[in-house]
């Protein structure tokens, strides 16, 4: 009965969460950012992925609640990553069905800090991502080649951008300014593959960015199970159970 007991008792990771759009949705491929993080943290943590193509924070802000109830272990939540604006900032006229107002984009980013923290997901593990720039010149050829047009501007996108890392300081949570630091090596195309989504050297830039934040938050969490050298393999249950 013993035994069975303590095969019943369930071993839980922690989860760090990406919710965001294409940009997190792409990242557990190769050399994608999230798989950076989920190879930092194994044995620590479960990096959970829940990118979602195509959305901005108007649909975000209704699956939230979805992904993390009030019955969600706030414990079990390491850390929180919000990625959106790529979307909510593409131009009304030219893509009305993803843009989102400015002014609606801050108010949504910081409804779903709100409810995070009303599950008690502290702010201190929370991180809001600004979008990248965008390339103007390589966007609108991946554009054209489905034959739309030119239908984002960086200009507008830096808004967005500034919007988020100021909702990020009214609500006490880390900011990562992608946007802003991207921009600080002038030829910052080399950080995209198609003028928007992320290069191979977009997303170790963004890993790098991103893991700076989260070593601090994360670096006291300890690692699950026993060494296999320090498991006692006369008696493993005195190690594992």
């Amino acid at each position: 009965m013993a035994e069975a007991g303590a095969r019943g008792r369930l071993l839980r990771w922690p989860r760090v969460l990406l919710f965001g759009d294409s940009i997190t949705e792409y990242s557990f491929q190769e050399n994608g950012w999230g798989a950076y993080l989920a190879e930092r943290l194994v044995r620590k943590c479960d990096v959970v992925n829940r990118g979602i193509s195509g959305y901005n924070t108007r649909w975000a802000k209704l699956i939230l609640p979805r992904l993390i109830t009030e019955s969600t272990s706030a414990d079990s939540i390491a850390a929180v990553t919000i990625f959106f604006g790529a979307n909510d900032s593409a131009l009304k006229e030219l893509n009305p069905k993803q843009h989102v107002p400015l002014e609606e984009y801050a108010a949504n980013l910081r409804s779903m800090v709100q409810y995070l923290k009303s599950v008690d997901i502290t702010a201190d593990r929370i991180i809001l991502i600004t979008p990248p720039p965008l390339q103007e010149s390589a966007w609108e050829k991946a554009c054209l080649a489905k034959g739309d047009k030119l239908n984002r501007c960086n200009a507008t996108t830096g808004q967005y951008a500034q919007a988020c890392v100021q909702v990020a300081r009214e609500c006490g949570t880390d900011v990562l300014d992608l946007w802003t630091l991207m921009q600080k090596n002038q030829d910052f195309s080399s950080y995209l593959s198609d003028g928007l989504h992320l290069s191979t050297k977009g997303n170790s830039f963004l890993a790098a960015q991103l893991w700076s934040r989260l070593e601090n938050k994360l670096s006291s969490l300890p690692s699950l199970l026993p060494y296999w050298r320090d498991v006692d393999h006369m008696n493993p249950e005195a190690s594992l159970l």
